[in-house]
């Protein structure tokens, strides 16, 4: 019997030898019948396993459970995701005036997380400070989780209070309004997506100060407490800050591993440093992440921002096993760089291999369709998401809208638009911007300051929109006064696309020499195609003197801008000066021979055909020709004139 109990006892010791949750049975089994008293040991090996209901009805055999019987408990409903039980059973042990230690704090604190307690997180915090656990890397970094991913709410005033300021006679209050405060959490617990129900916004307004303070706290910082802060640090944008920790983790002589490398190539991609990212790569290779789906999605992401699509395509390539998450980077990297037809083809390829999408891979697909203004294509796109329930996602909503508005069925546009049960800021956009696109000049103003009713606050772009709604119908005073409000009330300082579009609208206006000094006034950073409204206004009103001068301006920023000389030329013949339109002619002849030739798509009968500048390649040719022949034969019989 002894030596039974014994065996029993250095096994629950050393619960590694135990290998399947049967093996716990069985040995729970021989407990009861040696009689022996091993619960807590129990508890720990069934936590172990994850076996909540034996976990359960073994605790409720304990008359007065110690922090023993707890602790695996508290794992065990944290590891099955019932994060309120967890919580609950944490504040029973407290009001029994049992004292946590190490092992209880980190997954009491990942349950605040997913059930987005943040009000009760700081308890917790407070407690941890007051029994001297703070410095526990685990608990550390359980707490840099917490702070950085519940990003909505404020997390520095735990600092600035008293660590005796928590009284646990009132968490179970704190943890009830937090409970009742999100609805979605059901009656078991059970929410392990909670987080994914916070906007991008909230998601960005963390005070990263105080995830730094409790980093700083922490006398031993291991690979998950940099991975920790690096990971906040990205998704709050704080790129530089994401770059010297990952320079603070080698000097703590720390090498990176797969996860610090799959949070840190998003900055690399934002900042489109291709050196660091092969750097990166090769760091990968050395240290076998190579064949690591996070880290080669990542580096995906990276060439395709340096415009290396061909290095994206060969890590995609190297995947043994491609996740949908891979053909999403993969597709997103070929349509960023305007590859819709291979961008569609991927997108086939997939579902011919039974690779199920998911939102974000159709939200990655649906720009094609807009790019390519092929609508068949489109709607079918648009079926397959309603069949699959993603059309409540908003951001596929918005690509929609943006979609139908650009192949020209404004329509469909508004009634998916209308079909949303909330407006971002990106759909209002999409929706203006289809108005404005399309002549409905009216209905994109009113949507503008519906959207601005709705308490939506309009960015650079939505203000582009509505600029380009007032251009279009010439609506100069309603296009000043959004201007002036855009700087003014919003504080958003016009860029070039602005200041274009006001180019264009007083130059349709014939206010030439205002769009001139409006242009002028620009700051800094002008571009060629800021100009390129003003001297098309120049042709409509016959202006040559100020077509020179912009042109003269367009030169010194592009220097090989060929439109800018083929409109001086027609602005030159349309006033009778042909010797100067057959110089203009002569330099655009030297320049035609830099320029890139251009290409464009037309889809007839369910195929979609490219054309590029001068090919005469296509199969069809010679058909093509002899139809614009007789299509310019009939131009000519209404009386059209060439403008030389």
């Amino acid at each position: 019997m002894d030596s039974i109990q014994t065996t029993i006892k250095t096994l629950l010791k050393t619960p590694t030898q135990i290998k399947s949750p049967s093996q716990a049975k069985q040995i729970h089994a021989q407990v009861i019948k040696n009689h022996s008293t091993f619960t807590s040991d129990l508890l720990s090996l069934y936590s172990k396993f994850n076996l909540l209901p034996e976990s359960l009805t073994l605790f409720n055999t304990l008359q007065s459970p110690s922090i023993h019987a707890f602790k695996p408990l508290i794992k065990c409903y944290t590891s099955n995701s019932y994060f309120f039980e967890s919580l609950k059973c944490f504040v029973t042990m407290r009001r029994m005036g049992i004292h946590p230690d190490h092992n209880v704090f980190p997954s009491v604190l990942k349950s605040c997380t997913n059930l987005m307690c943040f009000k009760f997180g700081e308890s917790v915090h407070g407690s941890v400070i007051r029994f001297g656990l703070e410095f526990d890397v685990f608990t550390g970094n359980a707490l840099l989780s917490m702070y950085s991913k519940l990003q909505r709410f404020s997390a520095l005033q735990v600092f600035d209070e008293s660590p005796e300021r928590t009284a646990f006679d009132q968490s179970e209050n704190v943890l009830h309004h937090s409970y009742k405060s999100y609805p979605e959490v059901s009656q078991n617990g059970r929410n392990p997506s909670a987080l994914s129900h916070m906007s991008d916004q909230d998601r960005r307004n963390v005070p990263m100060q105080s995830v730094r303070k409790v980093f700083e706290t922490m006398p031993e910082k291991d690979v998950v407490s940099y991975n920790t802060l690096i990971l906040g640090y990205v998704q709050n944008n704080m790129c530089n800050e994401a770059m010297m920790m990952i320079r603070e983790m080698g000097d703590a002589k720390l090498k990176p591993d797969a996860f610090t490398l799959s949070n840190f190539l998003p900055v690399v991609a934002e900042y489109m440093d291709v050196w660091k990212g092969k750097e990166i790569h090769g760091y990968g290779i050395r240290h076998g992440f190579e064949r690591n789906g996070f880290v080669i999605n990542g580096l995906i992401d990276v060439y395709a921002n340096c415009n290396m699509v061909e290095d994206s395509y060969q890590l995609f390539c190297s995947l043994s096993e491609r996740d949908c998450v891979s053909w999403c980077s993969m597709i997103a990297a070929c349509v960023k760089n305007g590859l819709f037809d291979e961008g569609l083809s991927l997108f086939r390829q997939m579902l011919s291999e039974n690779v199920k999408p998911v939102p974000i891979s159709c939200s990655s697909i649906i720009p094609a369709c807009a790019h390519l203004t092929t609508l068949p294509l489109g709607q079918q796109l648009h079926g397959y998401i309603i069949r699959h329930c993603f059309d409540d996602n908003m951001f596929i909503s918005s690509s929609l809208v943006n979609m139908y508005a650009k192949c020209g069925n404004i329509k469909l546009a508004k009634c998916v638009f209308d079909g949303m049960k909330h407006h971002d800021l990106v759909s209002w956009t999409a929706m203006i911007m289809g108005c404005a696109s399309h002549g409905y000049a009216n209905d994109a103003i009113f949507l503008f300051k519906q959207m601005e009713m709705e308490d939506v606050r309009p960015n650079s772009v939505a203000f582009v929109a509505v600029l380009t709604a007032c251009s279009h119908a010439g609506m100069v005073d309603e296009g000043l006064t959004f201007f002036n409000r855009m700087v003014t009330h919003y504080d958003i300082a016009p860029d070039f696309e602005h200041y274009a579009c006001m180019a264009d609208l007083l130059g349709r206006a014939g206010k030439l020499e205002d769009a001139f000094d409006l242009i002028c006034s620009m700051p800094e950073n002008k571009t060629a195609s800021v100009w390129l409204p003003l001297l098309a206004a120049c042709r409509v009103h016959k202006n040559v003197d100020l077509a020179e001068k912009v042109v003269m301006q367009i030169s010194k920023l592009d220097s090989d801008n060929v439109g800018a000389y083929v409109l001086l030329s027609n602005i030159y013949s349309s006033v009778g000066r042909y010797k100067d339109a057959a110089k203009v002619r002569h330099i655009l002849s030297k320049k035609m021979n830099k320029k890139e030739p251009a290409c464009s798509w037309i889809r007839i009968g369910g195929k979609v055909h490219a054309f590029i500048a001068g090919d005469e390649s296509h199969s069809n040719y010679d058909g093509i020709v002899n139809a614009l022949d007789i299509l310019f034969g009939q131009i000519d019989k209404e009386g059209y004139v060439v403008d030389h």
